[in-house]
């Protein structure tokens, strides 16, 4: 059990949680909310170092046969603590304003929602599969994250790269929305009344 605690999928699994304080220290280096350049690009360059972690650790698992319970529970768990903790910094720093932070939103939610019908239908030994396009959606969603991440900072480079981020925030949203309802609709006749 220990030796699988350890292995190579699990730690990239552990590096990937230990990514979010970092990334959120980055906005925090001057002990106040700034997002200067290199700021930014060091939480965009961690940010993508992560999110890669999160294909790469699954797939090493099923290659070398190294899944573990611990990786199981804890890779949902690395996934949602990344984007929601870099969604609301995005939110505090003021890169995603007015109405993208219902697309932001729309997103929390739906990771929210979707855990606790997977802890529910777990319970009840349902196991309720990840769909390609549910696959799709955390694809577009880390792009959208990591160009606004780069934000002010990726503008300098590529004109509108704010906009291009925020517009795939809204594909992303829009995804989260039908993916969730799908999951629902999926996990409802399992629901039991009592």
């Amino acid at each position: 059990m220990a030796s699988r605690a350890y292995s190579i999928p699990n730690l990239l699994t552990y590096a990937r949680i230990i990514a979010v304080p970092l990334i959120v220290l980055c906005f925090y280096v001057e002990g106040r909310l700034e997002s200067s350049d290199t700021a930014r690009w060091t939480a965009f360059w961690l940010f993508v170092a992560a999110s890669f972690t999160d294909y790469l650790d699954g797939y090493l698992a099923r290659i070398w046969n190294q899944t573990s319970n611990i990786g199981r529970m804890l890779d949902p768990i690395a996934d949602k603590l990344l984007v929601a903790a870099v969604l609301l910094l995005l939110a505090a720093d003021g890169t995603i304003t007015d109405w993208s932070l219902w697309a932001a939103i729309t997103i929390l939610c739906r990771e929210i929602l979707v855990s606790g019908l997977r802890e529910y239908l777990a319970a009840l030994k349902v196991s309720v599969p990840v769909t390609r396009i549910a696959k799709w959606k955390t694809t577009i969603q880390m792009v959208a994250i990591a160009f606004l991440l780069a934000g002010p900072a990726g503008d300098k480079l590529l004109s509108y790269s704010t906009e291009i981020g925020l517009a795939f925030l809204w594909v992303a949203a829009a995804l989260t929305f039908y993916t969730g309802y799908d999951y629902f609709r999926a996990g409802l006749k399992h629901i039991v009344e009592e």
